[in-house]
């Protein structure tokens, strides 16, 4: 059984914005602002690279961890 490290550092407003965005549908990458860097950074978003078409984000097991917490998932 894999642990899950506890939350890794308090999120911003905008970053659980991003996170909730990102719940409904993965964004290009192209697109991607600050806040999706910042969760990329700490393990919470991953860029991807579907057959076809352009990278995209979406979020990580750890990043569904943090949606859990705050009871979205």
């Amino acid at each position: 059984m894999k642990i899950r490290p506890a939350l890794k550092r308090l999120l911003s407003h905008h970053e659980i914005a991003t996170l909730l965005l990102l719940l409904h549908a993965p964004i290009d990458a192209i697109a991607a602002t600050p806040d999706v860097a910042s969760l990329q950074e700490y393990g919470y978003v991953e860029i991807v690279s579907p057959d076809a078409g352009a990278p995209k984000v979406r979020i990580t097991e750890d990043g569904n961890a943090v949606l859990r917490g705050l009871g979205v998932r």
